[in-house]
């Protein structure tokens, strides 16, 4: 039995044992002793939890509402208000109990996503298929999938065809379509460079197609394990507003007491016997207690965490999904945040006297060793151009020069790919007019180019193109209606590129030709102005975003890094996401002001009401009422949706349930 329930229980005994002592000492003419006993026993069932509470607060030194509640219940009975003293314990264990219960409810949204992955996995070992614990799969391992059921294990596809819905991982609002990888064994060797396409998660649900996926980490180490752990650890992570909260609490509390004991003298002063005094103070005591507060601003930022999360949002912390709600600027970068992150090649001028093929042949030879998108772009359409029967050398001792380009060898020549800028500080020969000329042409026709310099020969220059996301500028749309009033591109790419996609979408500006540093001081530069947020794929990204009001990574679930630098890691790669995520913590912001108002103005109006002759039972009734409220209050954004008839979200939330009854 849960503690939640045991607390309860309780809760609903103390609340029984108090309605029979009170009709009794009410409706019969029982001794006296036999209410006593039972309004005693509702003290120790609505006061042991509240005890326990207290008694492991004041060990570290702390004043708690607990502490608060305790004190008034037992002043009551030492005046005889046994059935008031007995009401206060009720209530406030009650209100304690389904408070707790609440809290657990958005915890238990987050721990959903962990039941989704499967128990047992079908593994095939030395050609014969069995059933094992997921926690017995091993990197390596493969694992068949059969159709309409739930994937096991992080991994890649070997064999089969499938559609698979990730919307519990990702929050995408519809299956993806996976194929097999074409080289298996360099999938496993570099599996960040796996695309969507051949890409599945634990967790996630298969299509009408038998599936055989190869497995690429630990059932432990699974996005999905990783994504709850994450939520787990956010949870603790507190929010400006609830550090506040906390503190103010710590000094509240002690001036209360003090004053309390303040007011147990109020008959010296006035003509009035002790016992009204007293009990006058504990009815102040009670209405005083910041039991609201204390709970008004966790309870709102665990289901924000729990409803973003359901979405496919990581939010890492308090202080990360309120800050999303000052933001009054963001920063793109451009390939695979507002464009497809697909780039094709679509022109390769060669210089004079080198043939297509040779320089094709380089390109692809060198950028084959990469994982960028422009790189794999390069290998993969290259190799179509050049054909079958055209041998692509061998190149190695890669080197990447950030913001650049790429540096290798083929036969002990230095091998040189990237932009126009990588020439002009490289030791060699200068662009020829010929080259810069063609660059230009290019650039000017939307295109981003790489030159290749084999040695001390240029070899010519490729024009590759990305297009934008079809729901970038509907996105970009929703962004200003919720009060994002600068959106600016921030990109590596040449300045012409950059304008071009920036004017398609819709952003105010764009910013091109920046290295990362550059993006850096970009940042800097707009968060002097106001709060930004840095939008990117959380790897090259990442010193931006480590300097921005709130970090965004894309697609994180295919990213290890992206999922530990980012403060708030989009799962999917669904640009959708980000109204969503920053209505949401507009959401909870809003909702943590309503529960602050809520919290600290039952306590004015009911402090005066007290000194003024309200009793010690109204004033609990209306204490814990507040208490539920706050409660409730924030309970409602696990219902926050999505944006869209069909919401990404909401796609995840049926899909959780339906898995959960499986």
């Amino acid at each position: 039995m849960t503690e939640e329930r045991v607390e309860l229980i309780l809760a609903v005994l103390c609340g029984l044992f108090l309605v029979t002592g009170f009709a009794i000492e009410v409706g019969t003419g029982a001794p006296r002793w036999v209410s006593l006993g039972l309004y005693a026993t509702a003290f120790v069932c609505g006061g042991l939890h509240p005890l326990r509470e207290a008694i492991d607060a004041l060990g570290l030194g702390r004043f708690e509402i607990d502490v608060l509640m305790l004190v008034a219940a037992a002043g009551a009975a030492s005046l005889d208000k046994w059935a008031e003293g007995a009401l206060l314990l009720f209530l406030f264990s009650l209100g304690h109990a389904l408070e707790h219960y609440a809290m657990g409810r958005a915890r238990r949204a987050i721990a959903a996503l962990a039941d989704l992955a499967p128990p047992t996995a079908e593994v095939r070992r030395d050609g014969i298929v069995t059933e094992i614990p997921v926690a017995g799969l091993v990197p390596g391992d493969m694992v068949v999938v059969r159709p309409n059921t739930r994937i096991p294990a992080d991994g890649f596809v070997r064999l089969g065809t499938s559609s698979v819905d990730q919307a519990p991982v990702t929050g995408e609002s519809v299956p993806v379509d996976k194929q097999p990888v074409d080289d298996a064994t360099r999938a496993a060797e570099r599996p960040d460079g796996i695309a969507a396409a051949h890409r599945v998660y634990a967790g996630t649900i298969n299509g009408s197609g038998a599936l055989e996926i190869q497995v690429l980490r630990l059932a432990s180490d699974s996005t999905l394990a990783r994504l709850v752990r994450m939520v787990g650890e956010a949870e603790s992570q507190k929010s400006p507003t609830q550090r506040f909260t906390d503190r103010f609490e710590r000094i509240f509390v002690p001036v209360v007491l003090a004053g309390v004991g303040v007011l147990l003298f109020a008959w010296t002063v006035i003509d009035e016997p002790f016992g009204a005094s007293f009990y006058r103070a504990m009815a102040v005591l009670v209405a005083a207690s910041p039991c609201a507060l204390a709970i008004s601003t966790p309870s709102a930022v665990l289901s924000g965490i729990a409803r973003a999360a359901r979405g496919g949002v990581l939010v890492k912390g308090g202080g990360p999904l309120e800050r999303l709600g000052t933001l009054g600027a963001m920063a793109f970068d451009k390939t695979g945040t507002l464009t497809e992150g697909k780039p094709r090649l679509t022109d390769v001028r060669t210089e004079p006297g080198v043939a297509e093929g040779d320089l094709l042949a380089v390109a692809v030879a060198v950028e084959a060793l990469s994982d960028h998108p422009l790189a794999a772009a390069v290998a993969r359409d290259g190799r179509t151009r050049l054909g079958d029967g055209v041998a692509v050398p061998a190149a190695d001792d890669l080197r990447s020069l950030t913001g650049r380009g790429l540096e290798a060898r083929i036969g002990g020549e230095i091998v040189l790919v990237g932009k126009a800028a990588l020439f002009s500080e490289a030791p060699g020969p200068a662009l020829p007019d010929t080259l810069r000329a063609s660059v230009r042409a290019l650039e000017a026709a939307g295109r981003t180019t790489m030159i290749v310099r084999r040695g001390d020969r240029y070899l010519g220059v490729l024009g590759l193109m990305d297009t934008p996301r079809a729901e970038a500028a509907g996105v970009i749309k929703a962004l200003r209606a919720l009060g994002i009033v600068r959106l600016i591109m921030i990109s590596g790419d040449n300045g012409r590129v950059a304008d071009a996609v920036a004017r398609e979408v819709g952003l105010d500006e764009a910013w091109g030709d920046l290295m990362p540093e550059d993006k850096v001081a970009a940042i800097k530069r707009l968060r002097a102005e106001r709060e930004v947020a840095m939008v990117g794929d959380g790897v090259n990204d990442a010193p931006a975003m480590a300097h921005a009001t709130v970090g965004i990574a894309m697609g994180a679930a295919g990213s290890d890094v992206a999922l530990e630098t980012a403060d708030v890691a989009l799962m999917g790669d669904e640009l959708a996401h980000l109204p969503f995520v920053i209505g949401l913590s507009r959401s909870t912001s809003r909702i943590i002001r309503q529960n602050l108002w809520i919290s600290l103005g039952m306590v004015a109006v009911l402090v005066p009401a007290t000194l003024l002759g309200l009793q010690l039972g109204a004033a609990v009734i209306f204490h814990e009422g507040s208490t539920l409220l706050v409660v409730a209050n924030a309970l409602r954004l696990l219902a926050y949706p999505a944006p869209g008839a069909r919401r990404p979200a909401d796609q995840s939330i049926s899909t959780i349930s339906e898995v959960s009854k499986q």
